[in-house]
């Protein structure tokens, strides 16, 4: 970690070489970091289905640092900057036949790596509203989301752009050519999920339009060469009943077709290809999914219920690095509302309804802690083993950050899964996370 801190210094001090001492004071005298703590135990038990070497479950435990540096901006009518991430993870415990692929803790070909570590810079630059980054990047976009389900985070790597120079309207565009799993030190290419071959290339834009207070509206439009383009439309109403009480309405509708390679047998032939069932078994992205999730909100309960409905030309897709061969990059997000800890209801012709109850406890007055449960049942899935397959997942979450005193801050949590499906292994799941984030400056 010390030698990540040395590396950012002497970045920063090269970045500002070029300016004076006047035109310094905003980027030294905004910059702050901090140093994000997280101890993560993760047990998941594959029930009815051993691994390659005959494990039976996955369960390990990790100690991971997470340095975040943000700069300020330069004086002028262009604004230069320098944010840094690094990123170690190091293995307290993962013995042989707990250690099953390189789900949270890389696989050194013997088993459990004893530490990895990672570096990212994003220069920026920043004129009027606008910003632009370059590095490394933390997308959270109808599009793609990075995935941080376990003890580091999934990077990618490319540029981006940002503007808000509209009022309520906030534009977004870029290109990502790298990603970084959330188990892994190594980058790659992007892919998809059943996708062996690397694509270099995906291009986003899109908008996000506020009209008025309580009405959000979004496009975006996505394309990873060779694989396939996407279009987003996304609509969010949140309508005030009363005092503490309100009435949350989220739409969402994805159109996915191929691109490029997939689009062509050849194309297919050599790697660029989606996983499961696919129209006349060809490999081809052909996708409609749309959802609509409803949450009633008083004072401290919140109840969401939903439906969403994927269809049977191909499973739903966004950028997944998984199945490229010997990167060990597994982990990706997807956006959608049935994206839990166990399944994404992603599935071609999986209709799934869904519902989940939460609790904040500061309602009653216990401030810090809160609760959840979740249930999802998916149907009619069209697989390469038949039709009409059906899963189940029920999740619960538990989380306390504590209020004060010497560990003021420290947030505890636990997950609990349980899935049960026709075409995945049945599994049960337990999470035990601390956290804990000291500020540097």
């Amino acid at each position: 970690m010390n030698k990540t801190l040395h590396g950012i210094s002497l970045t920063a001090c090269a970045l500002a070489l070029p300016f004076s001492p006047c035109a310094l004071a905003d980027l030294v005298g905004d910059s702050h970091a901090s140093l994000n703590l997280r101890n993560f135990y993760f047990n998941n038990d594959f029930r009815d289905r051993p691994g390659s070497a005959g494990q039976s479950k996955t369960e390990e435990w990790a100690q991971g640092f997470m340095l975040n540096f943000t700069s300020g901006y330069t004086e002028g009518t262009v604004g230069v900057g320098l944010d840094a991430i690094g990123l170690l993870g190091l293995t307290l415990d993962s013995g042989a036949g707990r250690h099953r692929g390189s789900s949270m803790i890389p696989d050194d070909g013997n088993g459990a790596a004893s530490e990895w570590s990672r570096l990212g810079l994003t220069p920026k630059l920043k004129f009027s509203k606008t910003e632009a980054r370059y590095g490394t990047l933390l997308p959270k976009l109808p599009v793609l989301t990075y995935n941080d389900g376990r003890l580091l985070p999934q990077t990618f790597e490319g540029g981006q752009v940002t503007s808000g120079e509209i009022d309520g309207l906030t534009l977004t565009a870029g290109r990502l050519e790298h990603a970084t799993g959330r188990g892994s030190s190594d980058r790659t290419g992007l892919a998809v999920s059943g996708g062996t071959r690397e694509s270099n290339q995906f291009l986003f834009a899109g908008g996000d339009y506020k009209l008025g207070q309580d009405l959000l509206a979004q496009y975006y439009f996505a394309n990873l060469e060779d694989y396939y383009d996407q279009h987003f439309l996304g609509l969010t109403h949140s309508l005030p009943i009363a005092e503490g009480q309100s009435f949350k309405t989220e739409l969402r509708y994805f159109r996915t077709t191929s691109d490029g390679a997939n689009g062509t047998a050849t194309g297919r032939a050599a790697g660029f290809r989606v996983g499961g069932f696919t129209e006349d078994g060809t490999g081809e992205i052909d996708n409609h999914t749309w959802s609509a999730a409803f949450t009633y909100s008083i004072k401290g309960h919140a109840l969401m219920a939903g439906y969403q409905v994927v269809s049977d030309g191909s499973n739903f897709v966004q950028p997944n690095q998984g199945s490229l061969p010997d990167k060990g990059a597994g982990g990706a997000s997807i956006y959608l509302h049935t994206d839990r800890m166990l399944a994404s209801f992603n599935r071609a012709g999986e209709r799934t309804g869904f519902a989940q109850y939460s609790y904040d406890f500061a309602a009653t007055g216990i401030p810090g802690l809160k609760a959840s449960v979740m249930y999802l049942k998916g149907e009619d899935i069209e697989s390469l083993s038949g039709a009409d397959k059906s899963e189940w997942e029920r999740d619960i979450g538990l989380d306390y950050v504590i209020q004060g005193g010497a560990l003021k801050g420290l947030g505890v949590a636990w997950r609990n899964g349980l899935l049960h499906s026709d075409i995945d292994p049945n599994q049960a799941q337990n999470r035990l996370i601390l956290s804990y984030s000291l500020p540097l400056f």
